[in-house]
């Protein structure tokens, strides 16, 4: 009886074990839909680089590639640290990942070198210069496996929404990372365009660490009128330090993403970040479907926003005119 009642029950048990593990199975395991594993690395932690990769993830999700479902993320930062770039990018090709999201040049740069042997399709965002960083061949045939959506920002815009708020600027500071290819590319473009509207000069310094970023400010504050910055990883993660140098000397910071006067810059024109995400995440979508990434243009991004703080004029004694206070697309007080 009770050998009987033991087999009943052992029956009853596998039973009920068995239903419960189907109905945990996620869908696709019955559909034979491909979860896909795609690995996002970025250099640092700023809003610009999250909203770059809010806007590839959201991208995804309203293709119908949704997390947890049929793909699966795996999001990692190397702040700052090259040495730790390198090691991402190892890891996402030993791991065999279906597809790559590098954001920024140096991540871009470190992903392309480890999957040089692999197959594993790379898209980047957040890139200035693709080309001058040797990521792909070209704009419009990147040629490989790699392709993305590029941050380019139009310097010469830029200068002049500064010249039209500050008239008097003649000597320009500006501090990066010479290691950037993408800070390079800008700074190069920032000298090409100066002369001709109205700048005399260019005060350079180079920065390899944030700590360092105060300290250079401040080393420069006799020489430049006015600050302005690329967007330079570097600089970017320690953009308080020049905010407050401007501040205490009253010389106005400027900088390159619409983003910066958040953070206490006075102005900033350019594309949005999300955008440039989503544009990225458009990209991958096609590659998924089945498209070659080396077949796919990079695109630039629209210089689409101006933001202004008033309050940061204001404590670094500027007065911001009406014109510039009508052309922008978003206003703080604060």
């Amino acid at each position: 009886m009770n050998a009987r009642f033991n087999k009943i029950w052992k029956t009853v048990w596998i039973s009920f074990v068995t239903i419960f593990c189907i109905a945990i199975l996620p869908i696709s395991a019955f559909s034979g839909e491909k979860v896909y594993k795609i690995g996002i690395a970025t250099i640092a932690t700023h809003p610009a680089l999250d909203a770059a990769r809010q806007g590839f993830i959201d991208t995804l999700k309203k293709a119908g590639y949704v997390e947890g479902k049929n793909v699966i993320y795996d999001m990692t930062n190397a702040e700052g640290d090259m040495s730790l770039a390198a090691s991402i990018a190892k890891k996402f090709v030993s791991q065999r990942k279906d597809m790559i999201l590098a954001i920024t040049t140096p991540i871009a740069q470190a992903m392309v070198g480890a999957a040089k042997y692999s197959d594993i399709p790379i898209i980047f965002n957040s890139v200035t210069d693709p080309v001058a960083a040797g990521i792909v061949n070209s704009w419009k045939r990147p040629g490989g496996k790699v392709t993305g959506a590029s941050d380019w920002m139009d310097v010469e815009h830029q200068v002049k929404i500064m010249m039209r708020i500050a008239p008097n600027i003649k000597r320009v500071g500006v501090i990066y990372n010479a290691g950037e290819v993408n800070s390079r590319v800008q700074v190069a473009e920032l000298k090409k365009v100066a002369k001709k509207l109205g700048i005399k000069k260019i005060v350079e310094r180079n920065v390899s660490t944030t700590a360092d970023v105060l300290i250079t400010a401040k080393s420069m504050v006799s020489e430049v009128d006015a600050y302005w910055f690329p967007t330079d990883n570097i600089v970017v993660a320690a953009l308080e330090a020049v905010v407050k140098i401007g501040e205490d000397y009253n010389k106005p910071v400027f900088g390159s993403d619409p983003n910066h006067p958040l953070r206490g810059v006075i102005a900033a024109a350019g594309v949005s970040m999300y955008d440039v995400g989503v544009e990225s995440g458009k990209m991958a979508v096609r590659v998924l479907q089945g498209e070659k990434p080396g077949n796919i243009a990079v695109t630039k991004g629209v210089m689409s926003k101006l933001t202004v703080n008033l309050a940061a004029a204001e404590r670094m004694g500027v007065t911001i005119p009406k014109s510039i206070l009508r052309e922008a697309t978003e206003i703080l007080y604060k």
